[in-house]
């Protein structure tokens, strides 16, 4: 190995985004220049295995066909911190001993038992350093309802939105329990979410109220917890934010705009990977002004959620009857798409940092924080 990093990248996992988690980390891998770094290619199957992933595992999507990790050599983690990395499962494997050493973990997860602060709160127990948010940003900005919360405690902008509970204030998936009031309030368009995944996977846009019912059953079959958006009527904005190297605030990227084309009714799962139904303005056609403000509010929102390394925040930008505009936050995503179309890199690729640079960062980041508890 000589004097080159080893990084576990791990990648795929039990959440309904494990599909664009392994696109995410073939972008990855094949950024990490092969002469400061040994990778380590980690695959968490769908049913939670950890595998060290075979060399022909696909890692992109592929005619419309959507990769998955489904084989390789059993490994676990190590949970004491002396082991500092992966062993394997099987005594017969012929790929040689305990991988242990490990220097730093990629961990490219979307969504539960991944971007979490599950697989956070596990690294941190086996004092690996790892990229990205520790166990309490990870789980407060993966939880839909805790992240406006937090961002509203911090005097940041959010859209209305409503939390299904019973009278005793317990999540209850129940349409029943959105009262007249609150749809009153809300009005139509809404939208009906998991409060806890990503991707849009399980997002219904409900035009009509009798399709709330069938609407909030499919974010139920994500996610016991449910979320209910009033539309925001304005531009889609997402900015990405970049620890600096040393003391410092975190960097702000240039931002970019989502733009829906004709007939697309909104920013969906097909949308984001499958169809060529949008287009993307990197960066944004914003004023001065504008683009201030939106990097603004993006470090103040990561620092509010206490993220660390990285994140993207999710704006729209909306107009008033005065004709005058205002940010409303969306979402903060702490290890956003890397895909090769996702906005994360794109955003920054246009603010002068590479891909590979990009990732080079967020590694020395991680190593510069070493393990320390970050919760």
């Amino acid at each position: 190995m000589g004097d080159k990093v080893r990084v576990a990248v791990v990648f795929g996992g039990r959440s309904a985004e494990h599909a664009i988690s392994c696109v995410s980390a073939g972008s990855v891998i094949a950024a990490l220049d092969p002469d400061r770094y040994e990778v380590v290619p980690v695959g968490i199957t769908p049913d939670g295995g950890w595998v060290l992933a075979d060399r022909d595992q696909r890692l992109a999507i592929t005619d419309g066909a959507l990769p998955e990790v489904t084989g390789g050599t059993a490994v676990s983690l190590v949970g004491d911190p002396a082991g500092r990395g992966l062993a394997v499962l099987d005594p017969a494997a012929a790929i040689g001993p305990a991988l242990t050493e490990v220097d730093v973990v990629f961990p490219v997860l979307h969504g539960a038992y991944g971007e979490d602060g599950t697989i956070q709160g596990l690294l941190e127990m086996a004092g690996l350093p790892y990229v990205g948010s520790g166990v309490f940003a990870s789980a407060a900005s993966m939880d839909k309802e805790f992240t406006k919360k937090l961002l509203a405690a911090a005097g940041l902008p959010q859209g209305d939105h409503v939390v299904l509970r019973d009278a005793d204030g317990a999540v209850c998936p129940d349409p029943a329990v959105l009262d007249e009031a609150a749809r009153e309030r809300l009005g139509l368009p809404v939208f009906v979410k998991p409060s806890r995944a990503g991707s849009s996977i399980g997002i219904t846009k409900v035009t009509d109220w009798s399709q709330f019912p069938e609407a909030v059953a499919t974010a139920a079959a994500v996610d016991p917890k449910v979320i209910v958006e009033a539309s925001v009527p304005g531009r889609e904005i997402e900015c990405g934010v970049l620890a600096t190297r040393g003391a410092g605030l975190p960097e702000a990227s240039l931002p970019a705009e989502i733009r829906l084309r004709p007939g697309v009714d909104w920013y969906d799962f097909s949308a984001k990977y499958l169809d060529d139904s949008v287009d993307f303005d990197v960066p944004a056609d914003l004023t001065a002004e504008q683009t201030a403000a939106v990097q603004e509010a993006a470090r103040r929102a990561y620092l509010a959620m206490d993220c660390r390394g990285l994140a993207r925040v999710d704006f729209f930008l909306a107009t008033a009857p005065d004709g005058s505009d205002h940010l409303v936050i969306n979402e903060v995503n702490t290890m956003p798409g890397f895909t090769p179309i996702s906005m994360f890199p794109r955003m920054w690729a246009a603010s002068g940092v590479t891909y590979p640079e990009l990732v080079d960062r967020l590694i020395e980041s991680a190593l510069a924080s070493g393990s320390r508890p970050a919760r």
